[in-house]
């Protein structure tokens, strides 16, 4: 009987990378410039994207001065160009995922961020990190729909209801709930309810294969 799972797919802001702040930066500079005051409020509101709500949304607090495509575009050209200078790991990824490489799992990096700012980070971190990426710019529907992540399992000929998704928002929590696959959640700003597909932890340096492995074996129990 298999004793692991099919493959393992990680989202990227938030949950590989310590990007959120950066995030952060980016929604308080574009939208000061049109007087408004982005609190931490307006960014757990526009977590997990995707940045055509986020465009709406800052479209709506700026007093409608631009198009919400012009503040969607506007955002993933400054982000963009801070993660092409900087973008750190979260505690315990890279390990994470090159411990399941190196294992033979199948690993693949799935984001709601558009190319330019997958690729920004990539550039950063290493190409070669992930032996793919898909992201909005590579689905018809982007989370919180499980298109990517269907992909993601195609991808790698896996049975999606046999994978693992690693993600770190409400939005993205959704999209991997929907595809049919297992959960691990690492909650960002928010709170993720546990479920018999869902478990939820505060970081991923609390995980390895070994305990990956003994997961598998749970869920499987749970059946």
């Amino acid at each position: 009987m298999k004793n692991f799972f099919d493959a393992v797919f990680f989202d990227m802001d938030g949950l590989m990378v310590d990007s959120e702040p950066q995030w952060l930066e980016s929604e308080i500079e574009i939208t000061a410039k049109y007087g408004y005051a982005w609190q931490s409020e307006d960014q757990v509101a526009c977590l997990g994207g995707p940045l055509t709500r986020v465009g709406e949304y800052m479209y709506s607090k700026c007093n409608q001065v631009q198009s919400p495509a012009y503040f969607t575009q506007t955002l993933i050209d400054v982000q963009a160009q801070k993660m092409r200078r900087q973008t750190p790991f979260m505690p315990g990824a890279r390990e994470l995922v090159q411990e399941l490489q190196s294992h033979g799992v199948k690993t693949g990096l799935v984001s709601a961020s558009p190319r330019i700012i997958v690729d920004a980070v990539l550039e950063n971190v290493g190409p070669s990190l992930f032996p793919f990426s898909i992201s909005s710019d590579d689905v018809e529907r982007t989370k919180p729909f499980p298109d990517a992540y269907m992909q993601a399992a195609a991808s790698t000929e896996s049975e999606i209801s046999k994978c693992l998704i690693f993600e770190d928002s409400l939005t993205g929590v959704q999209a991997a709930k929907s595809s049919g696959a297992w959960l691990i959640a690492v909650p960002h700003l928010v709170i993720v309810e546990e479920s018999a597909r869902v478990r939820s932890i505060k970081s991923l340096a609390q995980i390895n294969y070994e305990k990956l492995n003994e997961l598998w074996l749970d869920f499987q129990s749970a059946i």
